[in-house]
């Protein structure tokens, strides 16, 4: 009978153990399958090329070069070549200059150079406050040649009851404004050439 009791309490411990057991390996299955991981991949990181350092150059430059041509890498910027860029700063586009220099007077909402254009925001003399005008200057080559830039002129006009209306136009303001925004465009090329 006591045999019988011992060796049903074993069977139940060992049970319980088990069932400890197991649950302690699902509750830290993440853990373990983590661990496992990164075993396997240190343990492989022998077997990745480039980890020689007798088979690689010890010069950095050398050693971008080399992975460069053999296609391991990649550059933001190709550093050995300099000034063969195509960036171009605003301040050396003349057209660009002569036309902030042109609308100077007015306050910019957008003055984008990559994207080629420049908005002002309204304006108005003291004179008349209930008109005021916008001006959209867009780039559409940096040519210096009337065809280059593209000028909308918007005019609001606003009631009593600050009731207001914008009307696009103004022919002879757009012309006047492509003619002076081009002639110092022209200028301004004709310096930097003699410089």
């Amino acid at each position: 009978m006591t045999y019988l009791y011992l060796s049903l309490a074993y069977q139940s411990i060992k049970y319980h153990l088990k069932e400890k057991i197991l649950m302690n390996i699902l509750l830290n299955k993440p853990i373990l399958i983590f661990s496992f991981f990164i075993v396997l991949i240190l343990s492989n990181c022998s077997s990745l090329p480039g980890g020689d350092a007798r088979k690689n150059p010890p010069d950095p430059k050398e050693r971008v070069k080399k992975n460069i041509e053999e296609g391991k890498g990649f550059r933001l910027m190709d550093a050995t070549k300099k000034g063969a860029t195509n960036f171009e700063f605003a301040s050396s586009n003349e057209l660009w200059r002569a036309s902030l220099d042109t609308v100077d007077f007015m306050p910019l909402t957008t003055a984008n150079y990559s994207g080629g254009i420049i908005v002002t925001d309204w304006y108005s003399d003291n004179k008349n406050s209930k008109e005021s005008i916008k001006i959209n200057i867009r780039f559409l080559t940096n040519e210096i040649r009337s065809d280059a830039i593209d000028i909308k002129i918007f005019n609001k006009i606003c009631d009593e009851t600050n009731q207001c209306y914008v009307n696009e136009g103004n022919d002879n303001l757009i012309f006047e404004l492509k003619k002076q925004i081009l002639e110092k465009a022209t200028r301004y090329k004709a310096q930097a050439e003699t410089k």
